[in-house]
């Protein structure tokens, strides 16, 4: 399929089942990490009897300064691996392709963020981090391998060198991935704080986290000495529970609403809806201040829980905020009042509305 927008706001209509979100992930995947659905690798390639087994996704971008182009899709024999190219060429990391295109996306399985467990709390915090700072996936990443080969070894009759190395490991990485996320809650609570989402509700951002505790006062170096001792004190408990009692999975993004000190997690779905675009809102405002350029923004059935006056106010900061977007509906009417290009999918196809 090869698509050329027509404008800067798109908006994508069907019936359930017609593509709409197989096409918002295609663009999804033309930035590091998983897409908006968060499937593996090797489920997004086309079903049948003729399907190759493979897919591959690339797009063309024009910047006020620059234009280039991005291509990824299945490693040749290794389904579960992708690659990249930046103007036809391998990049020598993926942080080259972040550092070039954002992308920011709201769906209608992050409506339950506020009531899931901790843990997509949390992946939505990274991804915000990793829009504006790329870097911030290789400390989550590393931190991971590290504590997972930690609770490997205990279970065994480890090293204490290499246990003690890990351990290591895990408390750097824990330190600069919990600096980096509240580095962003301080911005994106500055940014919210002077109402660039307004009419949307102002939302504070707070990060539940006993190592974030910790570097609010204290210096980095001494929070990592401080978690090498109590991983080290800890290997026992460690040991018996399969899992450690320290780390970054100890970890929650809690928000409220600013004015009330209402948590999001007692609010209504309406309400709560109006807070996450707020979020993403001022999210996409900040990297625009950051990199020069806004975010692409990928808002899948946005105006589900939405009346018709919070429609119009994200209708308005769409367009006040100069903000790349492709939105999915079932019908094109409630998109009226946008201005965008419209389109329907119809078997596998687009076609102009």
């Amino acid at each position: 399929m090869r698509f050329v927008p027509a404008g800067r706001r798109c908006v994508f209509t069907g019936p359930n089942g017609s593509g709409k979100t197989n096409l918002l992930e295609a663009v999804s995947l033309l930035v590091p990490g998983r897409g908006l659905r968060g499937a593996r690798f090797a489920e997004l390639a086309r079903l049948g009897e003729d399907a190759s087994g493979a897919w591959a996704v690339a797009a063309r971008f024009a910047g006020a300064q620059d234009s280039f182009e991005i291509g990824t899709g299945t490693a040749e024999g290794a389904p579960e691996r992708r690659v990249f190219q930046l103007d036809g060429a391998a990049p020598r990391a993926q942080a080259e392709i972040a550092q070039r295109l954002a992308a920011v996306w709201l769906t209608p399985q992050m409506d339950r963020l506020f009531t899931d467990p901790a843990a997509a709390r949390r992946k939505f915090l990274d991804r915000l981090v990793v829009a504006l700072e790329p870097s911030h996936a290789r400390e989550v990443a590393a931190y991971e391998a590290a504590a997972a080969q930690r609770n490997r070894l205990l279970a065994e009759n480890p090293d204490p060198v290499w246990l003690a190395g890990l351990e290591d490991s895990c408390a750097r990485h824990a330190v600069a991935a919990t600096a980096s996320r509240l580095a962003l809650i301080n911005q994106l609570n500055a940014v919210l704080g002077t109402g660039i989402a307004d009419p949307f509700p102002r939302v504070a951002l707070a990060l539940d986290c006993p190592i974030a505790t910790r570097l609010r006062n204290a210096p980095a170096l001494s929070v990592e000495e401080a978690l090498r001792q109590a991983y080290a004190a800890s290997r026992p408990r460690d040991a018996q529970m399969r899992g450690s009692v320290i780390g970054l999975q100890h970890s929650d993004l809690v928000l409220q609403d600013a004015a009330s000190a209402r948590p999001a997690s007692l609010s209504s779905t309406g309400q709560q809806k109006a807070m996450l675009i707020g979020v993403i809102l001022g999210h996409a405002a900040l990297i625009r201040s950051a990199r020069g350029t806004p975010p692409l923004l990928l808002l899948d059935e946005p105006l589900v829980h939405l009346d018709a006056a919070r429609r119009d106010a994200l209708f308005a900061a769409l367009e006040g905020l100069g903000l790349t977007a492709w939105l999915t509906g079932t019908d094109p009417e409630p998109f009226a009042s946008l201005g965008a290009a419209c389109y329907a999918l119809r078997q596998g196809r687009i076609e102009t509305l």
